[in-house]
């Protein structure tokens, strides 16, 4: 490849670019952030009683077909509930909701109804047995496809076979406007609310009106 097939290097906006901040090695860890905070919802058939999990490791792992991850230490009190049923639902919490997700997070389902402690509201999925989370503006129904153990964790790989959201998030076109959703990410052990969006995927690349590239 030669130099001309490259392309000039992205710079900040608004000055030059500045030099890069000295690195320090650290020790492996879970650093990636943030990440999605969302409440697992699971049982409720098949002689379990429902229950809610805050998970944090949790993620998009295929498009086509829809799948995601979610990562469980063996003696949770949802885990067998999750490995003999085979489902759940992964509910997306808005900021108003943090402090369930905290609650849901350092509580045991052995030891309290979740649902009924905290007064978020079960209601049936469309294609799984387990409850959505009423309250939740965003449920992704799943279906557990294959477990793998890591270590501390067990993985659950499931395919996303139904998907509920607020009416409240879609526009006269029928678009799902998900920066309305208020969400919330996990970073490093704090709770914080998503920021000012800076751009939509492809803006770096878009160009303006007459040919020019947009700026950032």
């Amino acid at each position: 490849m030669t130099s001309k097939s490259l392309s000039p290097p992205l710079r900040r906006t608004g000055g030059r670019k500045a030099s890069p901040p000295p690195k320090r090695a650290w020790k492996p860890g879970n650093l990636l952030a943030p990440v999605p905070v969302v409440l697992v919802s699971c049982g409720g058939f098949r002689g379990f009683p429902p229950n809610l999990i805050t998970i944090a490791w949790v993620g998009t792992v295929c498009s086509e077909p829809p799948m995601v991850s979610i990562a469980v230490r063996p003696e949770r009190f949802s885990f067998p509930m999750l490995k003999k049923t085979g489902q759940f639902v992964v509910n997306l919490p808005s900021a108003d909701l943090a402090r369930h997700v905290d609650w849901c997070g350092v509580k045991s389902g052995r030891d309290v109804d979740k649902f009924a402690a905290t007064g978020l509201t079960p209601l049936p999925g469309s294609r799984v047995s387990c409850p959505i989370v009423a309250e939740c503006p965003v449920n992704l129904e799943c279906r557990t496809t294959k477990t793998i153990p890591l270590g501390s964790h067990t993985l659950f790989l499931a395919e996303i076979v139904a998907v509920q959201v607020s009416a409240s998030l879609l526009d006269g076109k029928g678009r799902l406007a998900l920066e309305k959703a208020g969400l919330i990410a996990y970073l490093h052990g704090d709770y914080a609310a998503l920021g000012q969006t800076i751009g939509r995927f492809g803006f770096s690349v878009r160009k303006r009106r007459g040919g020019k590239p947009r700026r950032s």
